[in-house]
């Protein structure tokens, strides 16, 4: 199958440039091989919504760029010789799998070396070979080893994050003398100081190191978070919101980084479900925690919220401790006095893992794990305007059940419910709302289409909430509780926007940012989903409903716009590159100044 490029650029011609040319032709040759060998071939005819830069028919994980390395230890004007590959030739693919063994080719030799501070640099070898079902056994290993942690560390952030929902079944507004628009309020500034952490947080993580960060970042808050069992009053309630914020804003795109370490691109959006599982799996446990620690209301005087938060503080305190001492800085740094003096994998399975990782993205060579990222590139990665409309969804897509996952228990109480049966409730919206997660996010790979599958988030909720909108108020407690268990069930597709975030970023320092902005984009929509429902408009929240219900529509618009955004890129770019000659495209991977998704 003959692959095309894109955009016409013409430039003075160097000797380094055709050097560069060179590299780059035998390492896309390299990954369009890779690629046929794990994915389904996918007939011209089908559109796709493929990474910037890239036609229709190439498989989606083939993430390019020629960006020039910025080093932050002094050697800020040095460029790295190595370049990621550019296009996908296959007119001449030069890359042959001998027997078996994976990723086996002299041809390769060199070509995705990475710069000598890499923490694997001596784990590196273009010679090694490996075969497909050692690399499964080895990614089993990870998983149990490293993204299992991952997810408990996960759990951790939202059982500090989540008991607020619990608290409130137990009269905490009440106590506390605050009303259903000052929880709103701490609920914005939360949300602020969580957004505005997002950034300078994935700047500190990618200088220290997320192994040493994330535990910093956990055991920091449950020491807030245990501490909001001696609130007072709505200044106190402000204050402890606006601390959790600012310490927990970060810690998700920190993990997605650390992740990264570890995985391959096609192998991380269904490992960031999982992660997400988790943050239900916690609500779902939570609220069995809550049922037996608020039967201590009363229990030297204190109130059983006091209670909640004090004891749900000390066991994220304890797993924060625990993982300062139980994450590894890298695959190839994992022997230490607690991991053990041999570390977790022999030298063949470090070697298997750094040249896995990359020769699938020879980028994520071009930095170690200790090396900061400099502010500016937050104004490259927001003038990035190929990446606005996936800023735009994070914006928005969330809102129309945002105001039921942050009034659920509130919700189900309403319905005249107890404070333990209230708790008891809301578990069949978390157990159904894993359960399609786990479908929706392996299917949109399967399929390879991620704005259409995300976009049934939208087609599910808008009967609900239609439904609320026109329900009557006489109508039973059960169907009222039905229609808010599914609301809060949406399809979760925040693993496939995440990953559609990562592939069309380009380059590793530009992903890097991406993913914090439209983590900042999230929490922008939960400030703005926390005002949705309003104290005046209480109990059935009609004006709150209507509007949900028009943002829904927009969301819809919203999903398939981005939609034919991409795929209209994308055909012009090949209808460009397919009217070129042959000296006209080597002419301009010789000289092209476009870099990242531009190329």
């Amino acid at each position: 199958m003959s692959t095309k490029r894109d955009r016409v650029h013409a430039g003075p011609s160097t000797a380094s440039s055709r050097r560069r040319l060179g590299r780059n032709y035998i390492l896309s040759s390299y990954h369009s091989f890779v690629d046929r060998q794990q994915y389904r071939p996918i007939p011209d005819s089908i559109e796709m919504d493929p990474p910037l830069g890239f036609q229709t028919d190439v498989p989606k994980s083939e993430v390019v760029s020629e960006e020039p390395l910025r080093h932050d230890d002094g050697l800020h004007d040095q460029e790295d010789t190595k370049i990621s590959p550019s296009i996908p030739f296959t007119e001449a693919s030069v890359v042959n799998q001998s027997q078996g063994a994976t990723f086996a080719s002299e041809d390769l030799r060199g070509f995705s070396k990475p710069i000598d501070s890499y923490e694997g640099r001596h784990r590196w070898d273009p010679e090694f070979e490996w075969d497909e079902k050692e690399e499964k056994r080895l990614v089993r290993k990870i998983d149990l080893r490293i993204c299992s942690w991952v997810c408990l560390t996960f759990f951790a952030l939202q059982l500090d994050r989540g008991n607020i929902s619990q608290a409130l079944t137990d009269n905490l507004l009440v106590d506390l003398n605050i009303n259903t628009n000052d929880y709103n309020t701490g609920q914005t500034i939360f949300y602020l100081t969580f957004l505005f952490a997002e950034l300078p947080s994935q700047l500190i993580s990618k200088k220290l190191g997320p192994d040493r960060w994330i535990p910093i970042q956990m055991v920091s808050w449950s020491l807030v978070a245990s501490c909001q069992a001696f609130l007072s009053g709505r200044s106190s309630f402000f204050a402890c919101r606006a601390l959790l914020g600012l310490i927990e804003g970060g810690f998700i795109p920190d993990n997605i980084l650390y992740l990264s370490y570890w995985y391959k691109s096609k192998e991380l959006p269904v490992r960031l479900s999982w992660f997400w599982v988790s943050y239900q799996t916690t609500s779902i446990i939570s609220a069995f925690l809550a049922y037996g620690i608020l039967h201590l209301r009363g229990y030297h005087g204190l109130a059983g919220w006091r209670w909640l938060f004090a004891l749900e503080g000390t066991i994220t305190g304890t797993i924060g401790i625990i993982s300062y001492f139980y994450l590894p800085p890298s695959p190839t740094q994992t022997a230490s006095w607690f991991r053990g003096k041999n570390g977790w994998f022999n030298e063949r399975e470090e070697k298997i893992m750094v040249n896995r990782i990359l020769r699938d993205d020879p980028s994520k060579g071009d930095m170690h794990n200790r090396q900061a990222v400099g502010p500016s590139l937050f104004l490259h990665a927001l003038a990035d305007y190929h990446m606005w409309p996936i800023y735009l969804l994070g914006l928005s897509w969330l809102l129309p059940s945002q105001p039921m996952t942050q009034y659920l228990t509130l919700q189900i109480k309403s319905l005249g419910f107890n404070t333990f049966q209230t708790n008891l409730l809301s578990i069949p919206a978390y157990v159904i709302f894993i359960i399609v997660l786990i479908l929706i996010t392996p299917f949109s790979e399967w399929i390879n289409q991620r704005f259409l599958v995300a976009l049934l988030s939208q087609i599910w909720v808008l009967p609900l909430l239609i439904a609320l909108e026109v329900l009557s108020p006489n109508a039973s407690g059960w169907s009222r509780w039905i229609l808010i268990t599914l609301l809060y069930a949406e399809p979760y597709a925040h693993a496939i926007i995440v990953a559609i975030t990562s592939r069309n970023a380009g380059t590793v320092r530009t992903r890097t940012v991406a993913s914090a902005l439209y983590n900042m984009t999230v929490q922008a929509s939960n400030i703005i989903g926390s005002n949705i429902y309003r104290n005046n408009d209480k109990p059935l929240y009609r004006k709150g409903n209507k509007a949900l219900i028009a943002i829904t529509l927009y969301n819809m618009c919203l999903f398939v716009g981005a939609k034919v955004y991409y795929v209209t890129i994308n055909r012009r770019r090949d209808q460009i590159w397919g009217a070129m000659t042959k000296e006209e495209k080597e002419e301009y991977l010789a000289t092209t100044k476009d870099q990242g998704n531009k190329r």
